[in-house]
């Protein structure tokens, strides 16, 4: 017999044949940190701040039917009027942060300690109209918050349960083109795969994500190159055209590199859990405005991406990327051919002290890209040894002297020698020769006694 619904229906939340989420269990802070999503009771304002006619919508109702956790807060409602006087109301009463996003369209955020709550003004004469507006299906469901009812008009419950991007309309992604290579990312990260008609759409497309801002597409690519999981989806991209304006150097062979940096980045993390921690972390005075994903990881698969040495800056400058960011990923294309030499066992410790010197911080970057070109970890291992060990004399030299101690000691005068005396003293405390002030303060009178013979 012929299904008779209309093309949207309600459904009661309690009775969805979904087994990853349990939304029967009781209290509801049980249930999975996601699953709180759809309980309005675990939000950090109350529901009767809503009108009856808002909706939650978006990624976060997407991933409370998947079950999928989420640590942090993050809910998206639409309002058919009175969005932002909504949202003000709300940051008035819980003296919550207040931010108006877009005056014209009506989006305004309240920022909670454990929570953003974004409020948008429906698009269109109704919330069908505004659903239809978005991009894939899956994010097409809303949760009436005072029924606890799903409205799903695009079927994107069906395609969740078989885990599929499926765009809502051609129309839609040419709208914001941003959308054709998001498509990717949010495939990657749920786990799912594209729908052959949306992949034959979006191949078809892929020259208008020209038109989009260099930030937006970094920070789709930035999860791409954050997990292995994304790498695949990274390759399709390319594939189908979506990254050769960005990425005019980025080749088959250099994406099948970043497969083998995903395989060395496992093998290193078991190998050794505390670089692994490190490929994943960031320059250690700037962690705390790393939010956009950055990391040493991130800065070895770029190196893959961006041709050589002298195609890379401008690239890395025209996607956005920070200064310190670029100059990384430069470090990294300049140091990498010395490698395979610096893990020989004749190398000396002089010239490790050089190294380290030389490329600092991005030693986890190096040593990834290192493993990937098939150095083994037992190789490298005594270099690992020495970047994690803060007390190391040839990876992280703690000064015996200071300057002004050789001025007022070896009454020196201000000048270059003293620069030199310094230099002189680490490298022999990396190689053994000193390791007190005193041993430290002779050896510099020998160095300063011959500089004076010769001169």
């Amino acid at each position: 017999m012929k299904d008779k619904r209309p093309s949207y229906f309600f459904a009661w939340i309690r009775l969805l044949n979904c087994t990853n989420l349990n939304l029967d269990c009781d209290p509801p802070q049980e249930c999975p940190a996601a699953a709180s999503v759809l309980f309005p009771q675990t939000w950090p304002f109350g529901r009767e701040w809503l009108p009856r006619a808002t909706y939650l919508v978006g990624g976060n109702v997407r991933d409370a039917l998947l079950g999928r956790n989420a640590e942090y807060l993050d809910l998206d409602f639409v309002l058919p009027e009175r969005a932002v006087e909504t949202a003000r109301a709300i940051a008035n009463h819980y003296k919550a942060g207040f931010v108006l996003l877009d005056a014209e369209r009506q989006i305004a955020r309240v920022v909670f300690d454990m929570a953003t709550v974004d409020f948008a003004q429906q698009v269109g004469h109704s919330l069908e109209t505004d659903l239809q507006r978005r991009d894939f299906t899956v994010n097409a469901i809303a949760y009436h918050p005072h029924t606890e009812e799903l409205l799903d008009p695009l079927q994107g419950y069906g395609d969740l349960q078989q885990r599929l991007i499926r765009m809502i309309a051609p129309e839609n992604l040419k709208e914001d083109p941003l959308r054709l290579l998001r498509a990717y990312r949010q495939a990657a990260q749920l786990d799912f795969t594209l729908e052959p008609e949306t992949q034959t759409t979006i191949q078809k497309l892929a020259g208008l994500l020209e038109e989009i801002a260099a930030e937006r597409v970094q920070a789709e690519l930035s999860y791409l190159l954050s997990t292995p999981k994304g790498t695949p989806f990274l390759k399709m991209a390319w594939q189908d055209g979506l990254l050769q304006y960005w990425l005019p150097h980025a080749t088959v062979k250099g994406l099948t590199q970043i497969e083998k940096i995903d395989q060395a980045a496992i093998a290193l993390s078991n190998a050794c859990p505390s670089l692994g921690l490190e490929l994943l972390g960031w320059v250690r005075d700037q962690q705390k405005f790393s939010g956009a994903g950055r990391s040493w990881l991130k800065v070895a698969k770029l190196t893959r991406l961006i041709g050589t040495l002298e195609t890379a800056e401008p690239e890395l400058w025209r996607l956005k990327y920070s200064r310190t960011e670029v100059q990384a990923v430069l470090m990294a294309l300049k140091f990498l051919p010395q490698m395979p030499s610096l893990v020989l066992p004749t190398t000396s410790l002089r010239e490790q002290y050089f190294f380290f010197q030389q490329v600092g911080a991005i030693f986890p970057a190096l040593v990834v890209l290192a493993v990937a070109m098939d150095i083994s970890i037992e190789a490298i291992a005594p270099l690992i040894e020495r970047f994690l060990d803060p007390r190391d004399p040839v990876a992280h030299p703690t000064p015996l002297l200071t300057g002004r101690d050789l001025m007022s000691k070896l009454k020196l005068p201000p000048g270059p020698q003293i620069g030199q005396l310094l230099e002189a003293l680490q490298i022999a405390q990396a190689e053994g020769k000193i390791s007190t002030p005193e041993e430290a303060l002779q050896f510099a009178q020998v160095l300063a006694d011959a500089a004076k013979l010769q001169s």
